[in-house]
């Protein structure tokens, strides 16, 4: 692959590392060692794919432009558009093309949200009745002086998305549509804490999300009639723990199974390895978690 970057901000010199040889131009018109200051500056015949790291309202216009030329594509969280049609008009011309659009959900390949996606497919934690996840770290300042991070949803887009996306590679189609039940400004213009809460009972699913942790904090508890999942911390802010309890019954102490993880964050190459691969065996472009999490966006606000 002849991969170029566009956009040079955390998220783009993040990605550049992971990329090796694969790397070929870097294209931001404010950054000085961008190559190049205009995507329509970069010779066609010199990349195949394109990482692209800009902010919201500037990915669509580049996706099609990539999409025209036959370019395939890894786009930063969220593709979110006002409307809904927008992103599957988008999937249609991928398709027609024969290229490959993937959205940049990293936390997919976190080694414990694995462990429990294959704990509730292997059924060992019975029926879930409830998901709790509190993400929050301390960027309230930092989204305030950004030109562009503080508008919008604020931290429903940013940390939401993220959690949005997990209930998805968890739960699939047995989950629903989302409510916010809390939502709070405490620091900015958009909103830098919320909470949305599943409409549907089961499972019960509560997701909390802030800009105004001052230590990056991350916290899941799943419960099941067999058992119990919990996850304290990602591996970027270390240690991750993992906890699998199994059910004692009719009532005790249950049986616990613990694994730390002390390690630099794995997902960023896991996840750029997975969408080569899919480019590689011509994988068909299907944006329907893009579709659901734009419609959640839409019913919530």
């Amino acid at each position: 692959m002849k991969v170029i970057i566009i956009g040079l901000g955390t998220q783009g010199n993040k990605r550049k590392k992971y990329l090796g040889k694969d790397f070929v131009a870097s294209v931001d018109p404010f950054k000085k060692q961008a190559k190049y200051k205009d995507i329509k500056d970069v010779p066609l015949k010199d990349y195949d794919t394109a990482l692209i790291c800009v902010p919201e309202e500037k990915k669509i216009n580049l996706i099609k432009f990539c999409i025209k030329n036959k370019k395939n594509i890894l786009v930063e969280k969220p593709l979110i558009s006002k409307k809904v049609d927008e992103i599957r008009k988008i999937e249609r011309l991928a398709v027609k093309n024969k290229i490959f659009i993937y959205t940049a959900y990293n936390h997919r390949f976190e080694p414990h949200f694995v462990k429990i996606k294959n704990l509730i497919s292997s059924k060992k934690l019975g029926k879930i009745y409830s998901c709790r996840i509190f993400y929050g770290n301390g960027t309230a300042r930092l989204s305030k002086l950004s030109n562009w991070r503080d508008r919008g949803l604020g931290v429903v887009t940013d940390i939401g998305s993220h959690l949005l996306d997990t209930c998805l590679f968890w739960f699939g189609n047995n989950i629903k549509d989302f409510k916010i039940v809390s939502s709070n400004k405490f620091e900015n213009k958009s909103l830098d804490h919320a909470v949305l809460l599943s409409k549907k009972n089961l499972p019960r699913i509560e997701l909390e999300m802030t800009l105004c942790m001052w230590k990056n904090h991350f916290t899941c508890d799943i419960l099941g009639s067999k058992g119990s999942a919990h996850v304290s911390s990602l591996c970027k802010w270390g240690p991750s723990i993992f906890t699998f309890r199994k059910r004692v019954l009719p009532s005790g102490k249950p049986k616990e199974n613990k694994i730390t993880l002390i390690k630099k964050d794995p997902t960023w190459n896991f996840e750029y390895k997975f969408f080569k691969k899919k480019v590689n065996s011509k994988t068909r472009t299907s944006l329907k978690r893009d579709v659901w999490i734009q419609k959640q966006f839409n019913k919530i606000f």
